[in-house]
């Protein structure tokens, strides 16, 4: 009998997760599907500022123009530095996007029942810490170019050592990217993300073949975020049904322990920004509201996932420079919460 009880205890917890996550990861793959397929990374360099400050100011609220998941940020971001775009600015971009913008916003609004102050607090502090993330690395690196010097038609870090000049692919988040001349040519292939996926002959170009490639893209993007989510939902719900909630509150209740397991927990689950808050509102009452806030801000920036494509693009120094800075600054914005009492 209390076995029975804990297993629908864990399965009620799970299929909440996911039920409530999902319209909101169909939103977000469909619309980071939209932007890939049709805006260029030379509209968005366009758009933004040259002045430094009005740079990253402009950088962080891109969000709202282009609402991309950090699935797939760091593809957009090689290729904005690649058009000349400077670095602090690529990197506030990378950092503010996949947090600040309205689908992940009202996933927030929705996840916390309505609970505006935790929407302000996700938005803002993640805003502040991209922008300050993204000023402090640009002083750190200077004028050294910290990307991978690789062959200009096959990227090193992935494997991939073929490609094909018929071939145009958008990819998302595979960590395989081939250019030449002017030309991006973005390879999926089974050593990068687990599937191959490629068009033969001509460049497709009709309503319907349009139509086609948005619902590939999103089917694609789907496949790569249900799958963290799927993980995320399991170890929150194993964690709330089989874990003593004397325990977690013993660890959760820790102004500064609570932080670091939920930025470590953030990380390691690499979920994406549009379901983390429904995972995140688990621990609500039992963890400390800084550390909730840490990991639905040093997820989007810092995970496994973006880490991998990060070092296969730039060079190991300043991967491991970067995502300490990040830690550092978000573990520092999320005791500011649990100080203030928030």
């Amino acid at each position: 009998m209390l076995q029975n009880s804990i297993l629908e205890g864990f399965s009620t917890i799970f299929l909440s997760i996911i039920l409530e996550a999902i319209p909101f990861v169909m939103i977000g793959a469909f619309v980071s599907s939209l932007i890939q397929i049709f805006v260029s990374e030379e509209t968005i360099s366009r758009i933004i500022p040259k002045n430094r400050w009005l740079g990253l100011i402009a950088a962080s609220l891109m969000g709202f123009i282009f609402p991309v998941c950090e699935c797939a940020i760091v593809p957009i971001m090689r290729r904005l530095m690649k058009k000349g775009v400077p670095l602090h600015i690529a990197v506030t971009f990378m950092a503010a996007v996949p947090i600040f913008n309205p689908v992940v916003l009202a996933s927030t609004y929705y996840a916390f029942s309505g609970q505006i102050h935790m929407v302000f607090l996700r938005g803002w502090l993640g805003l502040t810490s991209a922008i300050l993330i993204g000023h402090i690395i640009g002083i750190w690196q200077g004028k050294n170019n910290p990307m991978k010097e690789t062959p200009s038609l096959v990227h090193a870090g992935c494997g991939c050592g073929h490609h094909d000049h018929d071939h145009h692919v958008h990819s998302h988040d595979c960590g395989c990217h081939s250019e030449a001349e002017e030309g991006v040519f973005d390879l999926m292939d089974d050593s990068c993300c687990g599937h191959h996926h490629s068009y033969h002959g001509k460049q497709r170009t009709g309503v319907f073949s349009k139509i086609s490639e948005i619902i590939e893209h999103t089917s694609l993007e789907l496949y790569d975020v249900g799958k963290f989510l799927i993980m995320g939902a399991f170890i929150s719900a194993m964690m709330q049904t089989f874990v003593a909630r004397s325990y977690l509150l013993s660890i959760g209740q820790g102004q500064l322990t609570s932080i670091a397991v939920m930025l470590v927990l953030a990380f390691v689950l690499s979920l994406c920004s549009e379901a983390d808050a429904f995972i995140a509102r688990t621990f609500l009452g039992q963890f400390t509201t800084g550390s909730i806030v840490g990991f639905m801000i040093f997820g989007p920036m810092s995970d496994i996932k973006n880490t991998m494509m990060l070092m296969g693009t730039f060079k190991k120094g300043f991967v491991i420079r970067l995502t300490a800075l990040m830690f550092a600054v978000c573990l520092m914005m999320a005791l500011l919460v649990n100080f203030v009492g928030l």
